[in-house]
């Protein structure tokens, strides 16, 4: 007769445990989170691990979880403005992160002996996961990539950064600045710190900073559709596409009252966000109330960092910390926003057009693409006007073409990747890993 130990010791190893790993501000996270509370409604033991600042985070989802940094270290990062520079954002987040490399080791050296696990992480983590090899050679790692440009694709460069890359550039061409950029800008930023965990480890350095985030996972999953970006030839091998994860989370979550009463007193007002993790956009709302008053339009303004708002807005003008975007963008007439990966996807799915105020990251990258499908336009941050935000918005507000292209994408959305089927291709990424 089996001894309980051997028969639970049995389920741990039919059934691995999924490191879900993520880190960055709530576009980074919710993703991730919901990934893992829908393998886990399959019943699959999930375990996330995600920085301290995003305990709340972790906790509101109800699911085990371990932490890695303090509170305080996310709060200087978010604190520091270089990480909306183009250029220095990089910098600031993987500063951030050197100091907890070992902490997907930490959580598997910490499990019991003999029981299975895979990580499903953000690509930024995937050479934190890799460093879990030097106590689990066969470990298994599944890169979840939630915006096109992480793939360092040379086919489809649309932008590196805020530098435009027009289609009629040579590949050649394309994949020598690729070069330039890791060699320049990228390596000699990242490779020390990690390097250095590596060496500490007992594992060999990398020469190359991301052609270690491409290659070191066993498999990739793109949570983007196909007419989003479609499949390239330099992109990794084993490389699942899938949907936006939103089409699987959205929920009937309620607009806050205050919300409810402001969208029934007049005209569909227009949604300015920088994203939930931006502190350093008190111009960018300074521009979005002078460019309200001059349409004569109503506005919404988001952001969890109350500090940056106007003081004293109109009544026609409504600041909230937070909103439901799946329930308010489809009341709305359109969103001026940062690019991030999940409200490009929202605002698709609710049919509005989008004025793309990109940052830093892949914000650049996103935003051509939605110009690119015809339901927005692009304004560069660093570019950022009245003149330009008015003469931007008013065109996207009057252009019937404008409003086609984004009722055609909204159909796509609609005819999307199920929830069900997502996940069966995120277990599918798993099982193959």
């Amino acid at each position: 007769m089996l001894l309980q130990a051997d028969l639970l010791a049995g389920q741990a190893a039919a059934t691995p445990l999924v490191i879900v790993a993520s880190s960055g501000t709530g576009g980074d996270m919710q993703p991730f989170i919901a990934l893992a509370q829908g393998l886990q409604q399959r019943g699959r033991r999930v375990l996330l691990l995600v920085p301290g600042w995003q305990e709340a985070a972790a906790r509101a989802s109800s699911l085990p979880y371990h932490t890695f940094g303090s509170a305080q270290e996310g709060q200087a990062m978010l604190d520091d403005p270089g990480l909306w520079d183009e250029r220095k954002g990089w910098g600031v987040v993987w500063k951030g992160l050197v100091p907890h490399l070992g902490a997907v080791r930490d959580v598997v050296q910490g499990l019991p002996a003999g029981e299975a696990c895979v990580v499903l992480c953000h690509p930024i983590l995937v050479p934190m996961a890799a460093l879990a090899r030097s106590v689990r050679p066969d470990l298994r790692i599944v890169a979840a990539y939630l915006a096109p440009s992480n793939v360092c694709s040379s086919h489809d460069l649309l932008t590196t950064g805020s530098l435009r890359i027009p289609a009629w550039v040579p590949l050649a061409w394309r994949q020598a600045l690729w070069r330039i950029i890791h060699r320049t800008m990228i390596d000699p930023l990242m490779l020390p710190g990690l390097n250095a965990a590596r060496t500490q480890h007992g594992l060999p350095p990398e020469s190359h900073f991301f052609a270690h985030m491409l290659a070191a996972p066993d498999a990739s999953l793109g949570l983007f559709p196909a007419w989003f970006a479609a499949p390239q030839a330099d992109w990794p091998p084993h490389f699942v596409q899938a949907g936006f994860t939103g089409a699987a989370t959205h929920g009937a979550a309620a607009l806050p009252p205050e919300l409810e009463r402001f969208l029934g007193e007049g005209a569909p007002p227009i949604v300015f966000t920088p994203g939930t993790g931006h502190q350093h956009a008190q111009r960018y709302f300074s521009i979005a109330l002078d460019v309200l008053r001059r349409l004569g339009r109503r506005g919404l303004f988001i952001t969890p960092h109350t500090a940056q708002v106007p003081q004293h807005l109109p009544a026609s003008v409504l600041w909230q910390a937070h909103a439901p975007f799946a329930a308010l963008l489809p009341r709305v007439a359109a969103v001026v926003h940062h690019g991030g990966i999940g409200t490009s996807a929202d605002a698709f799915r609710a049919g509005i057009p989008q004025l793309v105020v990109p940052f830093a990251y892949d914000q650049f990258d996103n935003g051509w693409r939605v110009k690119r499908l015809g339901v927005g336009d692009v304004l560069l941050a660093k570019r950022l006007s009245a003149r330009r935000m008015r003469r931007q918005l008013a065109r996207l507000l009057a252009a019937p073409e404008v409003a086609l292209a984004c009722g055609d994408v909204a159909r796509r959305m609609g005819q999307g990747v199920e929830p069900a089927r997502l996940l069966d291709q995120v277990e599918a990424a798993l099982a193959a890993a």
